[in-house]
């Protein structure tokens, strides 16, 4: 990967507009990117690389790149050594003001002679900070020599600008309008606002308000036309104030590109006017890197799965809910992902495998089996949507071998237990639901034959007459009461829970294996989670579909 420099009469820095790097790929091909936006995200998982990539970018043009590290010291001394401007920038930049290395362009000093580029501590508060007062100075004093120019001229004097102090104490106010800054005496101060609290040293404030002092600062004192590398943008900072603090930066420099380098997909997803690379991969000496183009997809979703290195699961449930921990033991090599309901993981498992160019993973969906016909679990699973052998996924937690299990776990008798939990699940649960599960069953199965219906834009209400029309309702009724009667009559336990579609069953049963009702479904989550991956697929394997890694 290289960049390119840029041309010496293209003002402020606007090249990277023509022209950002390219980039050398693992492969050993080359692909080239462009971009008009004025900032960049980076985005890679811990171990890919980032922060060698930005200290690379650095390498190849040091006097236009400027990199403000990850490792960042946020302490500053109350009383500040002054300094001109000029020696305050170099000191920040170069990590010294000698003139030697000034006019060498080489940042050897700052990075400990290339020892510790991504891992040292830098320390320049002071030096940051006493930039900006320089840079201050000399806006003051130029305005004050441009008036009395103005008066020995006779002239109209000129308006007073925004100083560099002005701009700072503005977007602090945007970012924490709870708290002023103040400047006074070449020194910087807090004060809770609209409290008649007393003033204290800036350097009293918090982590995260000394982190907007220190980049907010830094950024406004470099001189103009550079390219910055932010190594974790979001270090101190809360989430809530992150983009806001990024965004009003751009803005106040928009004369200079800002490159971000994250593992935080919720700051890649948010920070909406910026080009995205993700990094694939790396291989200690090139990066592979993909532009992220993504109309279709949640930028965090798919952040989150660009990190995580594995083959995608989309599964019904909630972040914690019992189903979606059961799936992370059943399915361990795979990124699981909750939908919610069933519909979001057809939707999401269709439009990732449409797109699978921008992430390269394998992509599947498990849904419930529901009240689903042969003809349609079928033809979803054309779009790697797979069904489980029960009608709920809670239904996993009351098959057969599990109880067989958990009863030789537990030193019960699996007869005696296997007998009770058999008559009450399909006696007194199924038994006494068959009617209004037969309804159900039938409804999902009209919906599905009206979906399949081909309705005509021109002859719209003749082609749906003649679609309900043909939808036998009372064979649908008949077959369908015949098939749950029958399961019932032959007390077929597996047919039970393939067909019947209660969300209570698990939670209902604990007591038959001496648990209260309540802890049962923890406590089977406990005892999966610290079995071997092949003693747990054993058990559920009949249920579950096989799914390639």
């Amino acid at each position: 990967m290289r960049t390119k420099k840029p041309e010496t009469n293209i003002s402020k820095c606007l090249w990277y507009k023509v022209q950002l790097f390219g980039v050398t790929l693992i492969n050993g091909g080359f692909k080239e990117y462009t971009t008009n936006n004025n900032s960049i995200i980076i985005i890679g998982a811990n171990g890919s690389g980032k922060s060698k990539l930005g200290a690379w970018i650095e390498d190849q043009d040091s006097d236009i790149v400027h990199r403000i590290g990850a490792q960042r010291n946020l302490n500053f001394k109350p009383n500040l050594q002054l300094s001109n401007y000029n020696d305050a920038k170099n000191k920040i930049i170069y990590g010294t003001d000698d003139e030697d290395t000034v006019k060498r362009r080489d940042k050897c000093y700052r990075w400990d002679w290339g020892k510790s580029k991504t891992t040292k501590l830098i320390d320049d508060f002071d030096d940051v900070l006493a930039a900006l007062i320089a840079l201050y100075n000399n806006e003051t004093s130029t305005y004050f020599k441009n008036c009395q120019n103005a008066e020995k001229n006779n002239s109209v004097k000129p308006n007073t600008n925004l100083t560099v102090i002005d701009i700072l104490m503005e977007i602090w106010n945007s970012i924490f309008p709870q708290r002023n800054i103040l400047f006074e005496d070449s020194k910087f101060y807090a004060q809770e606002r609209n409290k008649s609290s007393e003033k204290y040293s800036a350097n009293q404030m918090s982590d995260g308000e000394r982190s907007v002092l220190y980049l907010a600062s830094q950024v406004l004192a470099i001189p103009e036309n550079k390219t910055l590398i932010i190594d974790e943008p979001e270090i101190h900072l809360h989430g809530t104030i992150m983009n806001k603090l990024w965004e009003t930066l751009e803005e106040y420099r928009s004369d200079c590109l800002f490159i971000y380098i994250t593992h935080d997909t919720n700051f890649a997803a948010s920070h909406k006017n910026s080009e995205k690379i993700w990094i694939k991969s790396y291989d200690g000496e090139n990066w592979d890197l993909e532009k992220i183009i993504s109309n279709e997809l949640p930028e965090k979703l798919l952040f989150d799965i660009l990190g995580s290195r594995k083959n995608i699961l989309f599964v019904e449930g909630e972040e914690s809910s019992f189903d979606t921990q059961l799936y992370s033991i059943l399915y361990p090599d795979f990124f699981i992902i909750p939908c919610g309901s069933c519909m979001q993981v057809i939707m999401r498992t269709k439009s990732f495998n449409s797109t699978q160019k921008i992430h390269n993973y394998n992509v599947y969906g498990i849904i419930d089996r529901d009240f689903r016909t042969e003809e349609e679990i079928n033809k979803l699973e054309k779009d790697n949507i797979y069904t489980l052998k029960v009608s709920e996924v809670e239904n996993l937690f009351v098959i057969e071998e599990l109880i067989s299990f958990l009863a030789n776990h537990l030193g019960k008798n699996f007869s005696d237990v296997f007998s009770d939990i058999n008559n009450y699940i399909i006696k007194q649960r199924f038994g006494n639901q068959i009617h209004s599960q037969v309804r159900k069953n039938v409804v999902s199965q009209i919906k599905y034959e009206l979906s399949m219906a081909e309705i005509s834009e021109i002859n719209t209400k003749e082609s749906l007459t003649n679609a309900v029309g043909n939808i036998n309702t009372d064979n649908i009724y008949e077959d369908t009461l015949n098939s749950y009667k029958q399961a019932l009559l032959s007390n077929d336990y597996k047919k039970v829970l393939e067909m019947f579609n209660e969300k209570g069953l698990a939670k209902s049963i604990g007591h038959y294996l001496g648990f209260q009702n309540n802890d049962y479904l923890n406590t089977v989550i406990s005892i999966l989670r610290n079995k071997e991956q092949t003693e747990v697929l054993e058990i559920f394997k009949n249920y579950i579909p096989e799914l390639q890694n």
